[in-house]
């Protein structure tokens, strides 16, 4: 297992405008302070994506499901929003063949395609529905609480068309990953002879991607889902030493906070040099975002770095002209690869012409990975942040290690800056509104507050 975080371009003796060595010396020593804290949440049982690496019962529900559709369906469709659809795409980029869905079934050796609905575009939906065979397709609706709109409204339509179909057998062709107990889901699924997967109870849908959340569509269409789990397990064991010069996670934590509140990074930004990890940053954006944005007090302006999904080399003809010389409110981290196998060499060709001439006999790997060096010492010489977070390769190991390692460190920054990171108020009032407006019993309070909201006002429309 190869996973290792290089913070030299982080430190002020090497980038001017990078966190005080002196600030890191501190840290180093208050470090059991921190680390206490996220123990002391462990303790209350609210940690639970801490467990699932060894949560063999949930792990077996997961396969166990997996082997009974073995050759059962052409198409396996996620119905979920957030984390719920974030982790499932991460999962397809990361560890199936590039342009996976538009591969033969041969090519796919008899797997499923794998197909993500995270929103409710009707053209899109339409789209999807419109070319699937429903008889040949299995849903997977994924709702904690079985009352996301979005979500539910997908089940809705496709239960339908499911129903219009292939009638009472609409049932095989549904699996819940929601709550083990409440929500609206899990009593339909009894109701109904519908397959339930558990969500555990102490898992927030963000931290959610090692449970059947992410694992479900990953076994289907034949990811090694327990080497998944045994990378996680790793990467959990090394983000609870008592170092922090070990700790991988709280290191990454630790100076992404330093560099927000005392050097004025606010702007964290994720940058995979590797087309399989791209959607990664997608998925640590939401993880980041609505962990970290919050109110500590009522009333307060609110904080909380923004993080910004990039990618290498693509990205640097678009964002890097910023990151290098816009404003000086950013951190950089890259994400690396050593082994991408296939390389591909560069012919030589066109010797005369010099632009094209010294390409030749290189590979394209080495070119990526001199894209990134080049990128990291031209951020560092101009006094910009960044640090590069290794793997040795892209499998399932390492990128249930990169899950884990990410979630860990935004628990650590959590405690950093003082906040709850496994809730997300914010976005409760736009839920409340949504409810209201569209008549969910329960909404009156949220209608009336609606109701005293300004209209537009036609002057300001042009």
């Amino acid at each position: 297992m190869g996973i290792r975080l290089d913070y030299t371009n982080m430190l002020a003796d090497v980038v001017d405008g990078g966190v005080a060595v002196a600030d890191w010396q501190y840290a180093k020593k208050e470090f059991g302070a921190l680390r206490a804290k996220v123990a002391a949440l462990k303790a209350k049982g609210v940690l639970g994506f801490l467990e699932l690496p060894g949560d063999k019962k949930l792990a077996d529900s997961v396969t166990d499901y997996a082997r009974a559709s073995v050759g059962k369906f052409d198409d396996v469709v996620v119905l979920g929003i957030g984390g719920s659809a974030l982790g499932p795409i991460a999962i397809r980029t990361a560890l199936l063949a590039p342009n996976w869905n538009a591969l033969s079934a041969s090519e796919r050796k008899g797997q499923p395609r794998l197909q993500v609905l995270d929103n409710v575009d009707p053209r899109t939906i339409n789209a999807m529905l419109g070319r699937l065979d429903l008889k040949r397709t299995l849903f997977i609706v994924t709702s904690k609480s079985g009352g996301t709109a979005e979500t539910m409204a997908q089940y809705l339509v496709v239960r339908e068309r499911l129903s219009a179909v292939v009638g009472d057998a609409a049932r095989d062709h549904l699996v819940f990953i929601t709550d083990p107990t409440s929500g609206a889901l899990r009593p339909l699924s009894k109701a109904e002879k519908i397959t339930a997967l558990d969500i555990p109870s102490a898992v927030g849908g963000r931290y959610s991607v090692l449970t059947p959340v992410g694992t479900l569509p990953a076994a289907l269409v034949g990811v090694d889902v327990s080497a998944m789990l045994t990378g996680a397990a790793d990467m959990a064991r090394r983000c609870d030493d008592e170092a922090l010069e070990k700790n991988p996670g709280a290191t990454f934590a630790v100076l992404q906070h330093a560099a927000d509140v005392k050097k004025g990074r606010h702007i964290h930004i994720l940058m995979p040099y590797s087309d399989p990890l791209r959607d990664m940053a997608n998925w640590f954006v939401q993880l980041w975002a609505e962990s970290l944005g919050k109110h500590k007090t009522a009333g307060d302006p609110g904080f909380g770095p923004t993080p910004l999904a990039a990618l290498g080399a693509t990205d640097q003809h678009s964002q890097v002209q910023l990151f290098m010389e816009g404003p000086p409110d950013k951190t950089v981290t890259f994400i690396t690869v050593e082994e991408i196998g296939g390389d591909v060499t560069i012919p030589s060709l066109h010797r005369d012409v010099k632009e094209l001439a010294y390409l030749g006999g290189h590979q394209l790997g080495e070119l990526l990975g001199v894209e990134q060096r080049a990128t990291a010492g031209a951020l560092a010489r101009r006094g910009r942040p960044n640090m590069n977070l290794r793997l040795a390769k892209v499998d399932a190991a390492h990128v249930g290690a990169l899950f884990m390692f990410l979630e860990c460190a935004t628990i650590y920054a959590g405690m950093l800056y003082g906040i709850d990171p496994l809730n997300q108020p914010g976005v409760e009032l736009g839920k409340n509104f949504t409810y209201a407006m569209l008549g969910r019993p329960g909404s009156d309070e949220a209608r009336r507050e609606w109701d005293l909201l300004p209209k537009p006002n036609p002057n300001c429309v042009v």
